[in-house]
């Protein structure tokens, strides 16, 4: 399983996978659900399936059978940590610029 978030955002970055990732976000469902309504064969579904539970996005148990496919948290963590790094970073960035200025302003004023 993938824990890179740069990684699941590759994988969402298919069309068809992220609709389906999507519906999944609904509620889990199995592949013959999933493919319903989509422009791709079930077994399509299947491939687009299993490269979301490579980077740790969806999870899947059997159910008689069929395999039923939900959304695992831990690949949504994933995710939220990539972009906390950047949201950190913009958000230390933004408070020096402000500062700078604030500093700029007091020296011409002075």
């Amino acid at each position: 399983m993938v824990t890179n978030g740069a990684a699941v955002l590759d994988a969402l970055g298919e069309p068809t996978r992220r609709t389906i990732f999507e519906r999944l976000a609904g509620h889990p469902l199995a592949v013959g659900e999933l493919a319903a309504g989509l422009p791709v064969s079930r077994p399509a579904v299947s491939q687009h399936l299993k490269v979301l539970k490579a980077a740790g996005l969806v999870t899947d148990e059997r159910a008689g059978t069929r395999r039923i496919y939900r959304i695992d948290p831990s690949g949504i963590d994933a995710v939220r940590a990539y972009f906390d790094q950047f949201w950190t970073g913009a958000l230390l960035a933004y408070k020096n610029a402000v500062e700078q200025t604030a500093d700029h302003r007091d020296e011409e004023s002075s």
